[in-house]
């Protein structure tokens, strides 16, 4: 199993508008600069997606991927795996939410195997740039409804 990068940062929000943010794929473009299109390609009975499609333009990766994702009944979690990727051998991934005082205590858990051969301090440092910027464009869009 390949390394995982965890980050984790405060939102003044509590779970169930944070989860809302993050279950709303479709408009991630709007606000995660890595993603240029996003695409729900099938949904669950409760409406939230099961797999999606996503173009991602990161400074280190450009690739259109397939991800499946995993909602437990509380949705206090999400976790994601990948389905299909002309760049990628396996991306995992989670947002594990925690309530913490008025608002939330919000984990971005990542882990990535590229086809292509990478150095692991490359990989390692790629995957923190990515948890980073995913946490704060979160935190920036949570805050700012």
């Amino acid at each position: 199993m390949a390394d995982k990068t965890a980050q984790t940062i405060y939102i003044e929000a509590d779970p169930a508008t944070v989860m809302d943010v993050i279950a709303d794929i479709g408009s991630y473009p709007d606000w995660v600069a890595e993603y240029k299109e996003t695409e729900v390609l099938e949904t669950d009975d409760d409406g939230y997606p099961k797999t999606a499609r996503l173009m991602l333009d990161a400074a280190v990766l450009k690739d259109t991927m397939v991800l499946a994702y995993t909602w437990p009944a509380d949705h206090a979690s999400l976790r994601w795996s990948l389905v299909s990727s002309s760049l990628l051998r396996a991306l995992d991934g989670a947002y594990l939410l925690s309530p913490k005082g008025s608002g939330t205590e919000v984990t971005y858990e990542l882990s990535v195997d590229l086809v292509i051969p990478m150095i692991g301090l490359l990989k390692r440092k790629a995957e923190r740039r990515l948890t980073d910027t995913a946490l704060k464009d979160l935190k920036k869009r949570v805050e700012a409804d």
